[in-house]
């Protein structure tokens, strides 16, 4: 049985009209399937977990953003159960990484037809991540676009981007670059006046900025991209080339590969997972390889 956890919430109520479509299009290919909606935060996690052991389900489906995508993994991950993802957030990160469509029609096609693939996925302390965990002036970034009132504003006229780049000035007025110890690989890196730690699963996030261009989901690494030593004023010089994932030429941005990561940092950092606030430093992160199928 297919079965769609639906945020209603997602994309400023997208994700309902989207299901709306989908139910249609299930029900004139006759098409065995449950449906559950989402009523809070994390509740995505709790239905996935009350599936799995009271249905015969043979693909979980996400219906919503990079945050439903979040939850739903968090539930999910530890079963050989396949993930479906029809997307229908404001950024949709997760389906950029891995090539499935944005369009609902198409992305509901290739999961009644298509071949499951098996990717990486990290860990925070005890939560997982698909796309990108970001430390620093990431997470405050994070904080704030999740608690504006402008998200929403953008989300309906399809611009969810532009929240997380007027977040990002906010945060750029105050923010202090700040100290941190890495460790990756049991390889200790003092990074001095760092802005930001991202470790990237996948190359996408915040609405497709290309924050490490070679990620890859099943390489068993992540790609950390560690930005520090730099002036306010050339970070935002040099924020345009992220959309293009051209700032990696910097010498003040360096990419470095690795499977297990430890961050300190001398006062604590907020931590998200996939736009998601998920804790802060000091940070373990662990990847597991080969630990989800998406079809």
């Amino acid at each position: 049985m297919f079965c769609f956890i639906v945020n209603k919430a997602s994309g400023n109520g997208k994700a309902l009209k989207v299901w709306y479509q989908i139910e249609k299009m299930l029900k004139e290919k006759n098409v065995f399937y449950c449906v559950h909606f989402t009523q809070k935060p994390k509740h995505a996690t709790a239905l996935v977990r009350e599936l799995i052991h009271n249905e015969k389900v043979s693909v979980m489906v996400a219906v919503g953003g990079d945050g439903t995508i979040h939850e739903v993994v968090n539930g999910l991950v530890g079963t050989n159960i396949p993930l479906g993802i029809i997307p229908a957030g404001s950024g949709n990160d997760f389906s950029r990484g891995l090539g499935i469509p944005l369009k609902h029609d198409r992305a509901l096609e290739r999961i009644l037809s298509g071949k499951p693939q098996i990717i990486d996925i990290g860990k925070v302390n005890s939560t997982l991540f698909c796309t990108v965990a970001g430390i620093g002036f990431d997470g405050e970034v994070a904080r704030l676009a999740n608690e504006s009132k402008y998200k929403k504003f953008f989300n309906v006229i399809r611009m969810g981007r532009i929240s997380y780049i007027i977040s990002a000035l906010n945060v750029l007025l105050r923010y202090k670059p700040m100290n941190m110890s890495l460790i990756i690989d049991n390889k200790l890196h003092n990074i001095p006046k760092a802005w930001l730690i991202a470790v990237a699963n996948l190359p996408f996030y915040a609405g497709g900025l290309v924050i490490c261009p070679e990620a890859e989901s099943n390489d068993g690494f992540f790609d950390v991209c560690i930005v520090q030593e730099m002036s306010k004023w050339e970070l935002l010089c040099i924020f345009p080339l992220v959309f293009k994932g051209k700032h990696t030429s910097s010498p003040s941005i360096k990419i470095i590969k690795g499977k297990q990561l430890e961050i300190y940092s001398s006062s604590a950092l907020l931590v998200h997972g996939d736009g998601e606030v998920i804790g802060q430093t000091p940070a373990r992160i662990t990847i597991k390889p080969c630990a989800l199928y998406v079809l």
